[in-house]
């Protein structure tokens, strides 16, 4: 693999100046255009893509004068083969317009080598990988002032809290402001199921399921979750189905 072509967007010179310098310092990267506002990185995205070298990644500042850096994210997403995006900011509150987007990372400002690092190996990681299959999607979370992705393969069963859901992963829990339902149609394809008005749970972590007396649960890492009489039947064929499978392929 040849080195990833980037694109770095900030309307301030400075960011600017110090995010190509990082971004040249890393030997994956074969070459780093710049954009002082979001127009500009549209009409250099558009001629990259008629000279037949599109822009690998954009690492892409917010709050911009003109054009911001959700409104440009929107657009890339329209594109034929849309660049990785990584958004590089000094405010912590758009990380669910990040995750919305599919964005590959989300650094905050001032940035530091090794989150960038981490940054572009995400970015060439999902890169390899495209032939290979769809990947695990990722929700930005916040631990102790640092943004950080956890993957959806991480996560074991999603609560519903109001207007938050709650991750449980197999090393303790994440509150995200993001509704249950968006989370339940993302995740879909992912093998998630929605088994409670309040709960959304991996079906490949369900260890034991459960019902007695009509009522139907089923454990998770330990944890017993509610399954409503709606879901009950849609989940117990899923998992006979699963279980049928699981078998032919050891008989084979």
């Amino acid at each position: 693999m040849t080195g990833l072509r980037v694109l770095a967007v900030d309307d301030e010179q400075p960011a600017l100046e110090d995010l190509s310098y990082l971004l040249r310092a890393d030997p994956r990267i074969g070459d780093v255009l710049t954009a002082r506002d979001g127009a500009a990185a549209l009409k250099l995205l558009d001629r990259a893509i008629a000279d037949g070298r599109p822009v690998d990644a954009v690492f892409l500042d917010i709050r911009m004068r003109g054009l911001d850096g959700v409104v440009l994210g929107r657009l890339l997403t329209q594109f034929t083969s849309p660049p990785k995006v990584v958004f590089v900011t000094a405010y912590e509150d758009h990380a669910v317009d990040a995750f919305e987007l599919k964005a590959e990372d989300y650094l905050l400002k001032p940035v530091r080598p090794e989150r960038l690092t981490e940054a572009i190996r995400r970015v060439c990681g999902n890169r390899d990988v495209m032939e290979a299959g769809p990947r695990a999607d990722t929700i930005p979370v916040e631990l102790g002032g640092v943004t950080r992705f956890v993957a959806s393969t991480e996560v074991r069963y999603v609560e519903a809290q109001g207007d938050y859901a709650r991750l449980h992963t197999a090393t303790g829990s994440h509150l995200v402001r993001i509704p249950l339902a968006a989370l339940e149609e993302r995740w879909a394809s992912a093998g998630f199921l929605r088994v409670h008005r309040s709960h959304l749970v991996a079906v490949k972590h369900i260890e034991e399921l459960h019902i007695d007396s009509g009522k139907c649960v089923v454990r998770v890492g330990g944890a017993e979750i509610p399954v409503s009489r709606r879901h009950t039947r849609e989940l117990r064929d899923l998992l006979v189905r699963r279980a049928r499978k699981a078998k032919r392929e050891d008989a084979e």
